[in-house]
């Protein structure tokens, strides 16, 4: 296939990343690389998306310094968690190098090509991973650029060659807003990242903001069972030059899904698209994926891919980092890890692996991912815990924010023990695998759940199983 927009956007052929290992940047950086950018940028700490990089030929700093930025750099590119007092952010603007957000970086990367851009609160680093697997199967060589590895580091992006970008769009910063896709995916609307959005009236304008972006004569897939979508849908539907098709369980979806057989850790999904009866296979477990699948079987078929070719090949999908993933077996008990940190995503998450248990219990190990979000939704966070057998719960995970005063994961804790969850606090992140591993009995399921370091724990679980 011959090569599309293979040169890097002349304003970004010698980029600066300011935390080039996160998950979004690491993938802009990536594509960069690979279409012939001089790409160099720093990082806090040593990682497997550090190395990856690196080994593609980028230069890569650990710490942050001024000395850092190179004085022939064509612009610095950073994301919403960069601090204004960061000193390579400092001596960019002391020296006029352009400053560029991520999403204008993946803008950029964008033009030229079709975009397919996957949004909405839960479920955008599945159904782009979906779409990015599926799609390269079939041949069609596409740039993806993800929010998780699919499978080894550096998975999580690719200048495929092909016309077809497929990319996670992040809501969080209203960062989306950049993109102008001829295909959008929205998969559900709720109410999250609250230091950043008030109300679900400001949620609600965000997505509406994103539908806008979408290109004359595109497509706008979105979901006819989620409230939120539903009445973004009803919002949207009728703007000139917008084609709006729905999918889901509910009556009156556009592509309906008829049924969801669960087999284990996979299942089989049954819709009607077009008029016509399609049936296939889906690799990983749970119903919130089943229904990810056919978000992504819709836009597929929206960018003109035919419905049988692509429902065949997303079987080929089997699942990204930290999405339900496997970590290992140990003692007869089986560790998986969920990035879940949503109340609408642990539910989900706990219910298929539910389905998917042989008789044992299922065990939680989470993390609290924000103090802003542990103050809105911890009495959430609580019951979901209650769909579980036992679970133990560490101190908040505070990425990009300050502690907020009486804001601890006690406000879970008393949540899910009111909801008659047993639940109990890790006396240390170093002490929970111990704690965690003599709570677990052959058969068992074991969730570490979160979307902070809690993943790092799921191996040390395994060795103390194994012991």
């Amino acid at each position: 296939m011959t090569a599309v927009n293979a040169e890097p956007p002349p304003a970004m052929e010698r980029p600066h990343f300011i935390g080039i290992g996160g998950a979004g940047m690491s993938g802009i950086a990536k594509i960069l690389t690979q279409r012939g950018a001089r790409v160099a940028g720093s990082d806090a700490r040593e990682s497997e998306s550090v190395a990856a990089l690196r080994a593609l030929g980028a230069t890569v700093h650990l710490g942050h310094a001024a000395g850092h930025l190179a004085d022939d750099a064509s612009c610095v590119v950073v994301s919403s968690a960069i601090r204004a007092d960061n000193p390579e952010l400092a001596a960019a603007k002391e020296r006029n190098v352009p400053v560029v957000h991520r999403s204008d970086a993946l803008a950029a990367l964008m033009e030229g090509l079709r975009p397919l851009a996957v949004a909405g609160t839960h479920g955008k680093t599945t159904t782009t991973s979906m779409l990015a697997v599926s799609l390269r199967t079939l041949g069609l060589a596409p740039s993806y650029a993800i929010g998780g590895d699919l499978d080894v580091p550096g998975s999580n992006a690719d200048h495929g060659g092909g016309e077809i970008f497929v990319a996670e769009a992040d809501e969080s910063d209203r960062s989306f807003h950049k993109y102008a896709p001829e295909v959008a995916i929205i998969l559900n609307v709720e109410l999250d990242h609250h230091a950043n959005y008030a109300s679900m009236d400001e949620i609600h304008d965000s997505f509406a903001t994103f539908v806008d972006r979408v290109r004359p004569g595109g497509t706008l897939v979105v979901s006819a069972d989620q409230q939120g979508a539903r009445e973004l849908t009803a919002r949207v539907r009728g703007r000139d030059g917008l084609r709006v098709r729905t999918y889901g369980e509910a009556e009156d979806a556009d592509v309906r899904v008829l049924e969801i057989v669960p087999h284990g850790l996979t299942s089989e999904v049954t819709v009607v698209l077009d008029g016509e009866r399609l049936t296939f296979a889906v690799s990983v477990p749970g119903r919130h994926y089943a229904l990810n699948a056919v978000a992504a079987l819709t836009a597929g078929v929206a960018l003109g891919v035919p419905a049988p070719e692509l429902a065949a090949a997303l079987r080929s999908y089997t699942g990204v980092n930290r999405r339900l993933q496997l970590k290992g077996e140990a003692n007869g008990a089986q560790v998986i890890d969920s990035y879940a940190h949503h109340p609408t995503e642990m539910v989900a998450d706990l219910e298929a692996v539910r389905g998917a248990a042989t008789g044992g219990r299922v065990l939680v190990l989470f993390q609290p991912h924000l103090f802003s979000r542990t103050q809105e939704l911890g009495a959430e966070m609580g019951a979901a815990l209650a769909l579980a057998d036992a679970s133990v719960v560490l101190d908040i995970y505070p990425a990009r924010e300050d502690p907020i005063p009486g804001v601890t994961s006690d406000v879970i804790i008393d949540a899910a023990r009111a909801a008659g969850a047993d639940t109990h606090r890790a006396p240390s992140r170093e002490a929970a695998p111990e704690l965690v591993a003599g709570m677990t009995k052959p058969g068992d399921l074991v969730l570490t759940m979160g979307a902070g370091d809690v993943t790092e724990l799921g191996p040390l679980i395994l060795d103390r199983l194994a012991d």
